[in-house]
């Protein structure tokens, strides 16, 4: 019985997760054990210390800090690490839980130097060489007024690989690696966020006018061209009326004409039937009319014709 209970003190198994670490009085004995199966240890003096060999997460806390352009941002970080050396793990931190503070001090301490070393648009924009998007439908000229970000020089996937390199060396004398490192949200304070949504508005309100000054520039240019075009139209029916006139005036002088060759009456009666036209567009009750008797319109006034009265 006891000799089966000294057995199970001295058997622990490795599971392929794992990496173990055995301590003698609290200190590491033998080198680190990574390999699964049943391994053996001298029972009641030899501690087995077991370790994470898979990849672990950090999450860090959302903390205010300022950008170099003064602009207070609340940036929340996560990172990726695993335990590369754990006797080193084990001398410097012992457990997860005291990795996990530690990482919070060395994380945080990079992120905030890292923000106030660079300015907002930095930090908020992806990268360098992407493009801001265009207002769509608005033409070129109208669309370079609108304001636009600013260009910039490394951008937020920089920044991470920055506070990323400068993390790696410090956590390096601990057992660890650090794998990667991502900001999970940045967010702006209260008060900054308020001056962001005044300037939005602005920029909206600014496109919304281009909008409007193109349309009324368009418009314009719509009725120039029905004006001028109406103006032609008119222009070429009135050159086909005065034409039309013309020839039509023309052939009736000519009937006319050839009416008084054949026949001297008809002549005659034209002339009566021109006279009064003249009269009823010229005489009304309130005209007084002094004529000379020698005149034509004397004549038929007097209710005489012409002929006789020579």
């Amino acid at each position: 019985m006891i000799a089966a209970i000294i057995l199970s003190l001295s058997c622990y198994t490795v599971d392929m997760t794992e990496q173990v670490i055995v301590t003698r009085f609290g200190k590491p004995i033998g080198k680190t054990i990574s390999t699964a199966g049943l391994k053996f240890k001298t029972p009641f003096i030899d501690v087995v210390n077991r370790f994470e060999k898979r990849i672990i997460a950090w999450d860090g806390q959302a903390n205010e800090m300022p950008t170099k352009d003064k602009t207070y941002i609340v940036v929340d970080t996560y990172a990726r690490w695993k335990i590369v050396d754990p006797r080193a793990f084990f001398e410097n931190l012992r457990d997860e839980r005291r990795a996990l503070s530690r990482l919070d001090d060395i994380l945080g301490s990079e992120t905030r130097n890292t923000i106030a070393r660079h300015k907002l648009i930095e930090v908020i924009r992806t990268t360098k060489d992407r493009e801001p998007e265009r207002p769509e439908g608005l033409s070129a000229g109208l669309a370079s007024n609108v304001a636009v970000l600013p260009p910039i020089t490394k951008g937020r996937v920089k920044l991470e690989q920055e506070i990323l390199e400068r993390s790696k060396g410090k956590v390096k004398e601990f057992g660890i690696e650090l794998l990667d490192l991502r900001f999970k949200r940045i967010n702006y304070n209260e008060t900054v966020r308020q001056r962001i949504y005044i300037r939005m508005i602005s920029e909206r309100a600014q496109i919304a006018e281009l909008f409007r000054s193109e349309g009324a520039g368009e418009a314009a240019k719509i009725l120039g061209n029905m004006e001028k075009e109406l103006k032609r139209i008119s222009s070429t029916a009135y050159k086909e009326i005065q034409t039309t006139k013309g020839k039509a005036d023309a052939q009736a002088i000519s009937i006319y004409a050839k009416a008084y060759d054949q026949d001297p009456a008809a002549q005659s009666f034209y002339e009566f039937t021109r006279t009064m036209e003249t009269f009823e567009n010229t005489l009304d009750t309130n005209t007084m009319l002094i004529l000379g008797t020698d005149s034509e319109l004397f004549k038929y006034l007097k209710g005489l014709p012409p002929e006789e009265e020579e």
